[in-house]
Order: C-alpha cells, then structure tokens, then sequence
C-alpha cells in the first residue's frame, strides 16, 4: 500500500498538481467517508476498500490499478478529470494510510 501511494503522491507532485492527502488511518471520519464514498461495484468481495483510493472532490475516480493504468496510456489527466492545465488549483483527493 505503501509503494502505491508514494507512486501517486510523487507523479502529482512532480506534475504540479495540487492535491489534498486524506489520512484514513489516523482520522475516522476520512475512514468513514472513503467507506461511504467508493461505489459499492468498486468494493473488494470481503473487508473495505483500501488505498489509495482517488476522488475529484467527492467524485470517486478510482484505486491505483486505475490510475497505473491511465498513466500508461498518457491518460492521466482525463482519469483525474482535469481540464486545467498543470499547476492549476483542482480539488484531488488521495486516501492514504500514513503509520
């Protein structure tokens, strides 16, 4: 989970895009909305939905295997549902576990 993460968060840095990290493991209200958040089609069969999970403000966008895969198509940016060129303020959420 880990790896993933740092993967994410370094290519939107790297990128310049501005994001907001939403730890799950120290904050439960981040655990409950991540829960009530991921559609229940994008839910493991058993336990809950691990990160990183990724979200466009409340609009869930997907987990790594999703973003992996859109980075290398070069489709990042559409996965993200950015229009704004890089560096612009959008409203990109990672949950993350941070312990």
């Amino acid at each position: 989970i880990k790896k993933q993460q740092q993967d994410v968060l370094g290519f939107l840095e790297a990128n310049k895009i501005e994001f907001e990290e939403k730890d799950i493991a120290a904050n439960e209200e981040n655990r409950k909305w991540m829960r009530e958040n991921v559609p229940e089609d994008s839910r493991p069969a058993s336990g809950n939905p691990l990160p990183p999970r990724l979200f466009n403000d409340s609009r869930y966008l997907g987990d790594y295997e999703a973003f992996f895969e859109a980075r290398e198509n070069n489709a990042v940016y559409a996965f993200l549902g950015l229009t704004a060129p890089p560096g612009s303020k959008v409203g990109v959420y990672i949950l993350t576990v941070n312990n």
